[in-house]
């Protein structure tokens, strides 16, 4: 395939949620090492069997590749910091996470839903990576949500669930396309795209729906805000989306990101939101603001770099 092929595959393939694992193991010196990988599946119950696949740009794939003993780690919601540590530092990635030995003396780490000490059972060659399967011999597991993954940005499994569930009297998305974002005018001032009367468990579908029928054809991604606004009195619920072009539309037009901050907005909650948003934006990390327009809390779901 062309570069551009290639760029527009991992695109494609970008659009499939996963779960966040830390793969580790020990170096012929007895060193630990891993690495963060969005590629783990089960394979067999009888035998017990799961796979990860570590890239052949990995320093740690020859290591991996010809371990007889491996642990998939499967990461909690909170934990995207030990993603990336494992993702992208290059120091003592086990001296910044909190770890102990299990099976084999392979690295388990903290806080992980669930561990899966595992013997090698097959490597086998594939592309630019390694098909890595292994046998489980011993795995525990607590309750609670996992860290997803999607279109190059960390979710929590737990709070879609919670934002899911609620009955927002308005749900929106913020869309932007080549460093632009599409916002409606209304009475004299801007928002971005709203769309009314989405039912709990459908806010996804009723905003792609109401997007495509402005002309907009745009990738839904995480949910950005939630919040009372005291204003209106209303309840709103904002995702991100994104456009690959910035398609002309009726009574909306597109706006650079660094003018967001100085725009006037149909309320202070809008407002407050969009400032945000072009402060994050800058950064490439985005989180998830939950409460009213003058007290709330944002979680932070990061940027991945897996």
């Amino acid at each position: 395939m062309t570069e551009i092929d290639t760029r527009a595959l991992r695109d494609a393939f970008g659009n499939f949620m996963t779960g966040v694992t830390v793969v580790t193991t020990r170096d012929a010196s007895g060193n630990p090492v891993g690495f963060t990988a969005n590629s783990f599946t089960s394979v067999s119950l009888d035998p017990p069997l799961l796979l990860v696949c570590p890239g052949k740009f990995l320093s740690s794939h020859d290591t991996f590749a010809g371990c007889t003993h491996f642990a998939v780690n499967v990461l909690a919601d909170g934990q995207q910091g030990v993603s990336n540590t494992f993702a992208s530092f290059k120091g003592d990635r086990f001296g910044r996470v909190a770890h102990r030995d299990g099976a084999n003396g392979l690295p388990l780490i903290d806080g992980a839903l669930a561990q899966f000490s595992c013997e090698t059972h097959q490597a086998l060659p594939a592309g630019d990576h390694t098909v890595l399967i292994g046998r489980v011999t011993e795995f525990t597991h607590i309750g609670g949500n996992g860290l997803g993954y999607v279109n190059g940005s960390y979710f929590s499994l737990g709070l879609e669930r919670e934002m899911d569930a609620q009955v927002p009297t308005i749900c929106g998305a913020i869309v932007a396309a080549n460093g632009k974002v599409l916002l409606e005018r209304h009475d004299g001032a801007f928002r971005p795209v709203q769309i009314a009367g989405a039912e709990p468990g459908g806010q996804r579908n009723r905003l792609a729906q109401g997007l495509s029928d402005r002309g907009i054809q745009a990738q839904i991604e995480q949910v950005y805000s939630s919040f009372n606004d005291a204003e209106t009195n209303l309840h709103y619920t904002f995702f991100l989306a994104s456009c690959r072009q910035t398609a002309q539309t009726d009574n909306a037009e597109w706006v650079d990101i660094g003018d967001l901050a100085d725009l006037t907005y149909a309320s202070k909650s809008l407002h407050h939101m969009m400032t945000r948003y072009a402060l994050e934006a800058r950064e490439g990390v985005f989180g998830l603001y939950l409460g009213d327009a003058e007290r709330g809390e944002i979680h932070s779901f990061g940027k991945g770099a897996i």
